[in-house]
């Protein structure tokens, strides 16, 4: 599976537009808030980095679900949630290439 941020693939021709496919994942480990800032830090990189891969991994499902060989147009959002939830929204366009 291509994934690109870009609305084309050097060296590859779009073929198929198979529509738009999301990917949300929210880790659902609250991020205490303590004395330490550089620990927070560090726990709230991890907990997004391993949130993103969550609901890049669902993207991708989704898209060969649709027949896709590849993703366009790939836009990432990171949001904390109220609750010290890290939220992680990944969409693109499920496309065929050749």
């Amino acid at each position: 599976m291509i994934l690109t941020t870009t609305n084309s693939i050097e060296g590859f021709k779009i073929t198929d537009y198979k529509g738009i496919v999301t990917g949300v994942a929210i880790n659902e480990k609250k991020l205490a808030m303590g004395f330490s800032v550089s620990k927070y830090y560090k726990n709230f990189k991890k907990s997004v980095d391993q949130t993103k891969e969550v609901a890049f991994q669902t993207l991708k499902e989704n898209a060969k679900e649709l027949g896709a060989n590849a993703i366009v147009g790939i836009k990432v959002e990171i949001e904390l949630m109220t609750s010290n939830y890290a939220m992680v929204s990944v969409t693109g366009t499920a496309v065929s290439v050749s």
